[in-house]
This record gives structure tokens, C-alpha cells and sequence, in this order.
């Protein structure tokens, strides 16, 4: 029978011996100069290659380089051809926007856009100068390419500030003082221009009568919106002595043509200030004065 000394010792030989610490481990310990073996993988170990792959691999800088040259040759004659030689990009109709009295098709005759042309080749500067010419009614117009076959015309009309009545007909005058259009009858809304002063006048010999006239227009021009549309006659007798007719009886003195936006701004808080007056004076805006009632 076996004492208890030799059971321990066979249960401690049949014991699975248990992970050493590193202070008992058999192993020698790593040099200071030993590199931990790297995994390998399918490449067994081996840098994979960094060349060029695919149908220029081959081929030598300089030679890619004329290629690449070729290619682009190729791409800027395919896009002059489509531009210019082939019919996928030629102007073929003409839009026209911005019109209140003209009609399109007066746009369209004096623009004389040459269809069927290359839409590039197009001069839009040649278009918008035929249409100033051929129409003063047209004060600006933008011209425009509309891709793949338009061309659009974008029109700003002259609006008159005042008409001058000449031989039963009507002479339409924007605030620039142009003479732009003579219609038979006269539009709603728009002051008459009438000229006073005689032809041996000081004011007539001094600066001409077309500078009176676009002193008198430029006065409408000044005039606050509301006050236009009741104005009925611009008087001009010389430079410095313009009246403006309203309806009710009521008289502005406006002076010369100089200082306008002041005027218009003393005339809006004078007639606030005396609505029953007949007569307002802003000749001189600074010392404004009514009077009447």
C-alpha cells in the first residue's frame, strides 16, 4: 500500500504541466539583432511586381507621349467638325423675348440671323448692330446662342417720357432725349413736350433748340412716378424756365432740367405737405414753396 508521499508524486507526474513563465522557460532568449520571422504569404515572401501592365506596357515614354499627342489631334478635329462642318449644330429658328410694341417678327426681319449656318460661327455683335439700326424703338438687346440650334434675342425697349406733336403725328423721346418712333396716336400716360421758346431767344441762340427739348425731357424723367401720370404738358421757355401742367389746374415750377432726383423728392414731400395747393415751386429745392388752393 502505497503511503501518501507516493500518491502526491503521481498525481504530480500525471498533472499536465501548465505554461512556464518566462523566468523558468528553456528558451534562449532573442538576440538583439534577430528579426522576427515574417509570414509568408502566396508570394512566399517575395515583393510582388510594380511594372506597368495593359496594351502601353510596352511601349517607351516618348512613344506614349506621340500617342497621347495623336489622340488629342484626333479629338480637336472631331470637335471642329462638329462645330463647324457637320448639320447637328446649325442655327435653324430664332427666339425673340422682351417685346411690348414691337412684334417678333419685326425682330426677326432686322436681325437677318443667317439660318442654317454653324451656330458658332454666328456674329452675335453683327445681329445686335443691324437690330439697333433698323430699330430705334430697341434701346439694348442681348444676343445669345441657345444650344444645339437657336438664337436668342432678349429686347429692351425704348419707353417714352414725353411725345412731341409734329404735323398731326406723335414723336415718341425717351429720357435720353432720342426721337425713337412716330406713331398716329398718342400713348396713354405720356406728358406732350411743347415748346416755347422762339427761335431768336437768347436761351435757342445759346444752346440750341435740341438741347431745350432734352432739358424739357429730362425733367419728365425726374418726375416721381405718381406725379408723371397725372402730367399733362411740359412747358419749355428757355433753359432755366420749365413748368409742368397737372391735371386739376395744378402748376409745378420746376426750373432747368439740372437736379431733378432733388426736385422730384422736395416736389413728393410739398404736395404731402399742402395737397389742396394749385401751384409748386422747386426751382430751387432747397427754398421749395405752394401756393393756391
Amino acid at each position: 500500500m502505497a503511503g501518501p508521499t507516493t500518491a502526491r508524486r503521481g498525481g504530480e507526474r500525471n498533472r499536465k504541466p501548465g505554461p512556464k513563465s518566462s523566468a523558468g522557460s528553456s528558451r534562449p532568449p532573442k538576440g538583439p539583432g534577430r528579426r522576427p520571422a515574417r509570414p509568408r504569404g502566396r508570394t512566399g515572401g517575395r515583393r510582388p511586381r510594380t511594372g506597368r501592365s495593359g496594351p502601353l506596357a510596352g511601349l517607351s515614354r516618348r512613344t506614349r507621349l506621340v500617342l497621347a499627342a495623336v489622340a488629342a489631334a484626333l479629338l480637336g478635329t472631331a470637335v471642329v467638325w462638329a462645330l463647324y462642318g457637320s448639320g447637328w449644330l446649325r442655327a435653324t429658328h430664332v427666339e425673340v423675348a422682351g417685346t411690348e410694341v414691337l412684334t417678333a417678327d419685326e425682330v426677326r426681319a432686322a436681325a437677318a440671323v443667317p439660318l442654317g449656318e454653324p451656330l458658332v460661327s454666328v456674329d452675335t455683335d453683327a445681329i445686335a448692330g443691324r437690330l439697333r439700326a433698323k430699330l430705334p424703338r430697341i434701346e439694348s438687346v442681348d444676343v445669345g446662342r441657345s444650344w444645339p440650334h437657336g438664337i436668342r434675342l432678349e429686347v429692351t425697349e425704348r419707353q417714352p417720357k414725353a411725345i412731341l406733336e409734329k404735323g398731326g403725328k406723335f414723336i415718341e423721346i425717351d429720357g435720353m432725349g432720342v426721337r425713337f418712333a412716330t406713331v398716329d396716336r398718342a400713348p396713354a400716360k405720356v406728358p406732350r413736350l411743347v415748346m416755347e421758346a422762339p427761335d431768336d431767344s437768347p436761351g435757342v441762340r445759346h444752346f440750341g433748340r435740341a438741347r431745350l427739348e432734352r432739358e424739357g425731357v429730362r425733367a419728365s424723367a425726374s418726375l416721381p412716378a405718381d406725379v408723371r401720370r397725372d402730367t399733362l404738358v411740359i412747358r419749355v421757355r428757355s433753359y432755366d424756365s420749365i413748368t409742368v401742367e397737372l391735371t386739376g389746374g395744378r402748376t409745378v415750377v420746376w426750373g432747368s432740367g439740372e437736379r431733378g432726383d432733388a426736385k422730384a423728392r422736395t416736389l413728393t414731400a410739398l404736395m404731402k405737405a399742402a395737397p389742396g395747393a394749385k401751384r409748386f415751386d422747386v426751382s430751387a429745392p432747397g427754398a421749395p414753396a405752394a401756393a393756391g388752393s
